[in-house]
């Protein structure tokens, strides 16, 4: 069975009756059985997969009508809400929760027919870049497993480029789909805010967070997000998307479009290979017609202080319903007073989780306030201004993914402002809500750079159009693993 198939392929096959749903979701739940213990993309497998799949197949034969994806083999991020399933966000502090509802993704997917083949391993309430904050081990690149995969939704990024699924579904609050695409050679699209219903996400900072999928080819990413888009009565900060077919005009190419060079994501701190795949990357650009030109944009230098002291503070007061009484494990309360049970119960909680909720009780604080939070706020209004200006000239924006290469397991974990500097070419996109793109651009030394674009709010249709145009200049190999 041939599990590096598209998405799409997979359906004009299944539909030919080519292959069956059920061989390829056994096939895929075999090679998660390969090769996971070497990856670590799941944190739990569906076991009713294969039934499933088997329906999907009785629904083909018997002539019913059938949902888009046709039984496509999906993994979902650990902090989505899938009904009786266990999720964790990777954390022991949810470590036996089981969702009581769907997220309105899943029931969407749901309808049309997805089948979800585990949920994806994380960087512990979405809190991180690696996947080495996961409370249950990290998830390993698959091309090299000595590397990072990536985070916060690194499993997802795994399992999507090893071939244990077709496509996956992440979060993306500050690049946490698009960094582990980036690291995983694979696609990682975070639309504009409110494109996607959040409604099931477990929360880490509403103000920019989105549900992005991630994928193998940016057509596959288009046919996910005409399932995912569009208004949810279940969340407030969701927007019309005026049924937009995503996949429609795909190829439509990018001649005579105007493309600005982020000055900024582009100079200290950027590895030299990056450096060269970007300006590669500009001339293949070029080369399908495309204008492209400098731009500056100035308050990126601050975006992530900004970030860091906008989603601390949103982290603090989400954070603040785990107090071992609602939702949590069982420790006995005999013995402690109120705040010192809700300070013993919450030491289930990983580092890099304290550490946010800590300094977000401290930015918002009666006297550091007007120090620290409210100027934050002021930096991305600020960028986001900026962020507007630059499209009144622009149809659309380039830097890399990353500024750097993926590096080893474990280089980085005990420098926290090292690993916050990472985010530098990711979180201006959701600081002011505009939709951006990975594509899988080249390799180096065998690790992978993923090129970033990004378009004007609700540009989501033609930012997929320049990522497709981007990605027909590209022919990379496959995963090693």
């Amino acid at each position: 069975m041939n599990l590096k198939i598209s998405a799409l392929e997979y359906v004009e096959q299944v539909k030919n009756g080519d292959i069956s749903a059920e061989d390829f979701v056994s096939s895929s739940i075999d090679r998660i059985k390969n090769v996971d213990d070497k990856l670590h993309a799941f944190l739990q497998v569906n076991s009713k997969a294969v039934e499933h799949a088997q329906q999907i197949d009785k629904k083909i034969k018997s002539g019913e009508k059938v949902g888009q994806c046709f039984g496509m083999p999906i993994s979902i991020k650990d902090n989505i809400c899938i009904k009786h399933s266990k999720t964790t966000c990777a954390s022991k502090m949810l470590e036996k929760f089981t969702a009581p509802y769907d997220a309105t993704v899943i029931s969407k997917l749901k309808q049309e027919d997805a089948i979800f083949v585990g949920k994806a391993n994380m960087d512990e309430f979405a809190m991180g870049l690696t996947t080495e904050f996961s409370a249950y081990g990290p998830s390993k690149n698959p091309w090299n497993t000595d590397y990072v995969p990536g985070g916060s939704s690194g499993g997802s990024a795994v399992s999507v480029s090893a071939f244990e699924c077709i496509a996956s579904l992440g979060s993306d609050t500050g690049g946490s789909v698009r960094n582990p695409a980036s690291f995983c050679s694979v696609v990682g699209f975070k639309p504009t805010y409110g494109l996607i219903s959040r409604f099931g996400l477990i929360s880490y900072a509403n103000s920019i967070e989105q549900i992005g999928p991630i994928t193998r080819t940016v057509k596959d990413t288009a046919f996910l997000l005409n399932i995912l888009s569009g208004l949810d009565s279940n969340d407030n900060t969701t927007i019309e998307n005026g049924n937009q077919d995503y996949l429609a005009d795909i190829d439509s190419g990018i001649e005579g479009k105007k493309i600005g060079i982020i000055q900024e994501m582009m100079g200290e701190g950027i590895d030299p290979s990056v450096l060269s795949a970007t300006n590669d990357a500009v001339s293949k650009l070029e080369g399908l017609g495309a204008v492209c030109e400098k731009v500056s944009i100035d308050m990126v230098k601050y975006s992530v202080a900004s970030y860091y002291t906008i989603t601390a503070t949103e982290a603090g007061s989400n954070l603040a319903r785990y107090d071992n009484l609602r939702y949590g494990y069982e420790f006995p309360v005999e013995g402690f007073e109120f705040n010192s049970y809700i300070s013993k119960a919450r030491a289930k909680f990983g580092p890099e989780v304290i550490r946010r909720m800590i300094l977000g009780g401290f930015v918002p604080s009666a006297g550091h306030a007007g120090k620290y939070f409210l100027k934050a706020l002021k930096v991305k209004s600020k960028l986001t201004k900026e962020v507007k200006d630059a499209f009144k000239k622009f149809d659309y924006l380039i830097a890399p993914t990353v500024p750097v290469l993926p590096f080893k397991l474990g280089e980085k974990i005990d420098d926290p402002i090292a690993l916050f500097l990472v985010d530098i070419n990711t979180v201006m996109s959701n600081l002011s809500g505009i939709p951006s793109i990975s594509v899988p651009f080249s390799i180096s030394n065998g690790l992978p750079i993923g090129i970033q674009l990004l378009a004007n709010h609700g540009e989501d249709k033609s930012l997929l159009q320049a990522a497709k145009a981007l990605e027909s200049t590209v022919n990379l190999p496959e995963v090693p693993i």
